[in-house]
């Protein structure tokens, strides 16, 4: 089966000529280059006219679903890619044809024990979305659960097995590539297989979907500009999720969206303001922000809303990364390219022996050009896009979390100027950098910082005596060591220090307490 699968493998590629994409870079010298170059000699009949880049994406459809969303992948990693092809395997769609309706309620019955009657009042057999991982349905609760109408996200059966034979077949593809591409290691096909795998199995597991809508639904529960489904957590499991039916109009369709009175620059703005609320207030954000899975709502209390669905990729942030980003965004508005040199080598990102002015040089011939334009004409995400690129020439790791916020800023940025091509992104994100660098530094900082303390000291404070005094008695040895009691002196005469930070830390809880 697998080699079968192999062979085909070879045949789509020929076909589409990728090796043309292997050959026209420095190859390892060996047999396996030239019994390449003896193939792609036989195969001189082949019309390979059509763009590389192109014709990859064509090849990737051929072979089927799990190398679409290979592509997909790939097209976020511009700090790898060339930008011809990322651009063109942005393009790839997971569409997939549905499954059966009958293997579809087997599967529900499957995960529940019971027939689908004895949990739905009424299951609709047609879905309403199908992709490569698992297809959608509508239904409804019993009144006994609420009555309420639900989504119901179902994984395709038998994906498993196909997902790992083409996983090892890519892995396959990677090592052949590291071997014959003498720049093939640099681009660590063998880590973005993995980066691949990892993320593909996480969209397996529907309970992990289920828990990223979840949090999500719970950062934004006191805002209107981000409306999720709530989720049915009795009847998820690692196969199935139900969660709330959200009516509302895909983003895409904007005539649509303005007939029905939805303010369009309001829209533009508000998906840059969720956007870096999700990265900078809470470090945890949606990461598969295409059109397809963002819905507007045009009635009701929300309407203008935005409707965020498929939470299988979400990114993570941690307090070191928003300091990152935060600094090198402003610094870059403000075009202190020193600053953004030295936060990269600050950060750990790049290597100790940098040299801050080489550094600095070449983050400035990158970022001045943006500058000979209106401000409003600057694509935040082409600046970051070169900016890794600039970071690679200096043995920069690209971190993955980076990775999957570029992505999606790519997504906010084209969303945004598709809405309103007049929205100045760098004017609508900046007062969010400076009230989170504001939150971060100074004493705003530390009084955040000592409310969040306040509740560990309030236990840790009333037992300072006790361990300060047994600490005293454990370091003064009875024994007649004139060096330890010279230390004893010096500790008695140190205690009236200990108690005044005491008496400091004290007064700083009350201060907390009281605000």
């Amino acid at each position: 089966m697998r080699l079968f699968r192999l062979i085909r493998i070879a045949r789509v590629a020929y076909l589409y000529g990728l090796d043309s994409l292997v050959l026209e870079h420095e190859l390892e010298p060996g047999w396996k280059t030239r019994a390449l170059y003896a193939a792609q000699r036989l195969m001189f009949w082949r019309n390979i006219s059509a763009p590389r880049a192109v014709r990859l994406r064509q090849a990737l459809e051929d072979l089927g679903p799990i190398f679409v969303k290979f592509g997909q992948l790939l097209s976020t990693r511009r700090d790898l890619m060339p930008l011809d092809i990322a651009d063109e395997l942005a393009k790839l769609q997971d569409r997939v044809p549905p499954f059966s309706s009958d293997l579809a309620i087997a599967e529900l019955e499957k995960a529940y024990g019971r027939p689908v009657s004895e949990v739905f009042a009424s299951f609709d057999r047609k879905p309403v979305a199908s992709a490569s991982v698992a297809q959608v349905h509508f239904a409804v609760l019993h009144e006994k659960d609420g009555g309420r109408e639900v989504a119901v996200k179902i994984l395709r059966p038998g994906i498993q097995p196909v997902i790992e034979h083409d996983i090892a077949l890519l892995q396959v593809a990677a090592s052949l590539l590291e071997a014959l591409w003498a720049d093939g290691r640099r681009l660590k096909p063998r880590e973005v297989v993995a980066e691949f795998d990892k993320y593909l199995h996480y969209e397996l597991d529907l309970m992990r979907e289920a828990a990223n809508c979840s949090q999500l639904r719970r950062n934004f529960a006191d805002s209107n500009l981000l409306i999720l489904p709530e989720v049915h957590w009795d009847w998820c499991s690692t196969s199935v999720m139900v969660m709330e039916r959200m009516h509302g109009t895909t983003i895409s369709k904007i005539d649509e969206l303005r007939e029905k009175g939805v303010d369009i620059p309001r829209l533009a703005r508000a998906g840059v303001e969720i956007f870096f609320t999700q990265v900078f207030r809470d470090g945890f954000f949606h990461a598969d922000m295409h059109p397809g899975n963002i819905f507007v709502a045009t009635q009701g209390e929300h309407k203008g809303s935005y409707i965020a669905l498929d939470f299988g990729i979400v990114g993570t942030l941690s307090d070191s990364d928003k300091n990152y980003l935060a600094q090198n965004f402003l610094a870059f508005f403000r075009r202190d390219y020193k600053r953004v040199a030295e936060v990269h080598i600050e950060s750990g990102w790049a290597p100790k022996g940098t040299r801050v002015d080489e550094f600095e040089a070449a983050i400035r011939s990158v970022c001045e050009p943006f500058f000979d334009r209106p401000l409003k004409e600057i694509s935040l995400g082409r600046v970051l896009l070169r900016l890794f690129q600039t970071s690679r020439q200096f043995n920069v790791e690209v971190q993955p979390q980076l990775v999957l916020l570029q992505k999606t800023l790519l997504n906010i940025e084209g969303l945004g100027r598709e809405l309103d091509p007049d929205l100045d992104l760098w004017q609508t994100a900046l007062p969010y950098l400076e009230r989170w660098m504001s939150e971060q530094l100074g004493w705003l900082a530390l009084e955040n910082n000592i409310k969040r303390e306040a509740s560990n000291w309030a236990q840790l404070l009333p037992t300072l005596p006790r361990l300060v005094h047994q600490a005293l008695n454990t370091t003064i040895s009875p024994a007649p060591n004139l060096e330890l009691e010279n230390l004893a002196a010096e500790v008695r005469g140190l205690r009236h220090l200990l108690w005044l930070a005491l008496a400091v830390a004290g007064a700083a809880l009350g201060f907390a307490l009281l605000q």
